[in-house]
């Protein structure tokens, strides 16, 4: 069965304090994006095959035997009896992006194999196994905009709806590694009321819905606060870096001419 995991965009995420467990304590709405990876999975008969075939396709994955797929077959495979399986992962979302391409990937693997092999695992159910391998793995289950609480794996309903907004994401194809951006970023324990203000029309959203990461990102990575600033000056309506970075996006009332991202992976789309 083929299967295509889509990634995300964070709209807004405020980081409220550091927890106990290492993590940190965060609120941020969740919003699903179709620009989607190619997930394969099938029944592998070959007798000679080893439990689970891992393949990669499209862009080049690094350490591929340690993949979240994987991980998330083995997952399943503590408390059911997977069969032998061949998974093929042709990946189109760039990686380290803050675009939750890997922790779709997973979630999308557990849901396919739970419909392959008929294992009859609830919603909730596969909740909790992909949060185990991912703060944000959680939300691709249901796949539905989500604000998040925790470690971002709290949900709660929201009614942020932007059917018909045009999006723009833009990638410089610049690393930007978690342990990097929470280093510096500031806390705001008092949090930002996100959730009130993400509801309101995305006019509104400039001056009052933020990203703390941008804060302790973009002073070490100045080309993406100006991908930022080349949004704005395109006609956005809103623009913000998505998770911990790199990637950029913008919310446009209509399709825009991408040439000024040429030299940048770029995606265009109505949501």
């Amino acid at each position: 069965m083929i299967y295509y995991p889509n990634c995300k965009i964070n709209l807004g995420l405020n980081i409220l304090n550091r927890r106990l467990d290492g993590f940190h304590n965060l609120e941020t709405v969740f919003y699903p994006v179709p620009l989607t990876d190619i997930l394969e999975i099938a029944p592998n008969s070959d007798p000679k095959a080893s439990i689970v075939r891992f393949s990669t396709s499209g862009i080049p994955i690094p350490d591929e035997g340690n993949n979240l797929c994987i991980r998330a077959f083995e997952l399943l495979r503590t408390d059911y009896p997977l069969p032998a399986t061949s998974i093929h992962l042709h990946k189109c979302i760039p990686m380290g992006a803050g675009l939750g391409g890997g922790s779709a990937d997973a979630a999308f693997t557990l849901k396919a194999l739970n419909d392959v092999y008929e294992l009859g695992i609830a919603p909730t159910d596969l909740e909790n196994y992909a949060r185990k391998l991912g703060s944000d793995c959680a939300f691709f289950i249901e796949n539905e905009p989500i604000f998040a609480t925790q470690k971002g794996d709290c949900f709660h309903p929201t009614r942020v709806d932007l059917s018909g907004w045009n999006l723009v994401l833009v990638n410089p194809n610049i690393h930007v590694s978690t342990a990097e951006a929470y280093a510096s970023v500031d806390k705001n324990p008092a949090g930002r009321a996100l959730r009130r203000s993400i509801e309101q029309p995305v006019q509104e959203w400039k001056g009052r819905v933020f990203n703390d990461f941008e804060g302790s990102v973009f002073p070490l990575h100045p080309d993406i606060d100006l991908l930022k600033d080349r949004l704005y000056d395109e006609g956005a309506i809103y623009a913000a870096m998505s998770g911990s970075g790199s990637t950029c996006f913008g919310l446009f009332e209509k399709e825009i001419d991408l040439s000024a991202f040429s030299e940048y992976f770029v995606w265009q789309g109505v949501l």
